[in-house]
């Protein structure tokens, strides 16, 4: 059975995870890595690797951190929804400054 999470995956995210398992599939091929290997070395059974590579939304994101840092290419994981890059939030953030800037309130010297 799958998870409402799985069965509700927005298809720009299924495509993503298509790509990005395809990609990790290239990656290991390029270095000589077989899936049993893959498998033993990040703790997973083959069939978790098969899901992984295919893009299955119901592999953890853990087990996709440790593949890809088994492949030497996890550097970026860290950065995928960088706040800093979060063009919408960013210009969320813009709508929501005043429309005016009202002073603030004079200090009274003492005398």
């Amino acid at each position: 059975m799958k998870s409402p999470s799985t069965s509700t995956l927005p298809r720009t995210a299924r495509k993503a995870l298509i790509k990005l398992g395809g990609d990790i599939t290239v990656a290991r091929k390029k270095r000589r890595i077989s899936t049993v290997s893959m498998a033993e070395r990040a703790f997973i059974s083959r069939g978790t690797l098969y899901k992984l590579e295919k893009g299955d939304p119901s592999v953890s994101m853990g087990v996709y951190a440790t593949v890809l840092s088994i492949l030497g290419m996890v550097e970026g994981l860290g950065d995928l929804a960088d706040r800093s890059s979060d063009t919408l939030g960013l210009d969320i953030e813009e709508d929501r400054l005043p429309k005016k800037v009202q002073p603030t309130g004079r200090r009274r010297q003492r005398s």
